[in-house]
């Protein structure tokens, strides 16, 4: 199978596209014929040999943690379901990537919004989750444009929140549009937020890792009442709940459910072939995407 691999660790030029050996599902897996894959901060940091100390990775390495494409290998599954879903922290770009949680595609999703949407809503929904239940609160998201951050604002609304999110100011228009009201980030939040939800904050989610944690627990007034998939480190120390991403089946099924509903459409900020991955981790390493990067084939 064709695939992007790098030998070692570096930059994106690294990444180079050839052929790999395929890889065949074990129990309670099933592979996939990849149609688009996302790129996830995890995939650069891996990548560029950031995380050695934490996440082991046999090199060479096929970047990429989620994926949709047909099924095409399994035991107990239907061959040609469309599915979108999660594999191990590398494999998904590549033509052929073995899923461990995975869901039927929305009908309402192209395959380019369900690549973006496996990793994202996981880790929206586990952060959520944290959090209680979310009718009639006001949530503040930080970093409410990115991936994570977009399908949070989305699933929250649709979960009958009131939803504060901060990005920078051209994000704003787009933050409205998923049901949010936007606000910038950074010193002075707490005055602004002041304005905006005159009752007060309820619980706040960080998706951003922006160095918040402190204000956002000042913000709420219980370190119990945030929840972070960006900062373990500082949620730790703070007493926050401190969330990592699980490959869940159920809440990808949750996800695609929404998407059926017309309640949650997975953000595409930028889309490449996959021969311009490169590109795509460059501009992934930049920071300040909106919505998600996927790689399509």
């Amino acid at each position: 199978m064709r695939a992007a691999r790098f030998h070692e660790f570096g930059g994106p030029e690294s990444l180079v596209i050839e052929q790999a050996p395929d890889p065949h599902p074990g129990p309670r897996e099933i592979r996939v014929r990849v149609t688009a894959a996302s790129v996830n901060p995890i995939d650069w940091k891996l990548r560029a040999g950031a995380l050695q100390e934490l996440v082991a990775v046999e090199l060479p390495a096929i970047p990429g943690r989620d994926a949709v494409g047909v099924v095409d290998e399994v035991k107990g599954v239907s061959i040609g379901d469309r599915v979108f879903g999660l594999g191990g922290v590398t494999g998904a770009v590549a033509e052929l990537f073995v899923l461990s949680a995975w869901a039927h595609v929305a009908n309402t999703w192209t395959d380019e919004q369900a690549a973006g949407a496996g990793l994202a809503s996981v880790t929206a929904m586990g952060g959520l989750n944290a959090l209680g239940p979310l009718a009639g609160r006001t949530l503040l998201i930080e970093g409410a444009a990115g991936g994570v951050g977009s399908a949070a604002v989305e699933i929250a609304v649709a979960r009958g929140a009131t939803v504060i999110g901060t990005a920078s100011e051209r994000n704003h228009a787009f933050l409205t549009s998923l049901g949010a009201v936007p606000t910038t980030y950074g010193p002075g939040l707490a005055q602004r937020l002041s304005v905006l939800a005159p009752h007060g904050v309820d619980i706040a989610l960080d998706t951003a890792a922006s160095g918040s944690l402190d204000d956002l627990v000042a913000i709420t007034g219980d370190p119990t009442r945030v929840a972070t998939v960006a900062d373990p480190a500082g949620g730790q120390r703070l007493g926050t709940h401190v969330v990592d991403a699980k490959n869940d089946s159920s809440l990808l099924s949750e996800a695609a459910e929404l998407g059926r509903q017309g309640h949650y459409t997975p953000r595409i900020g930028q889309i490449y072939p996959l021969e311009r991955i490169a590109d795509a981790h460059a501009h992934a390493e930049r920071g300040h995407t909106r919505g998600k990067i996927v790689i399509r084939f």
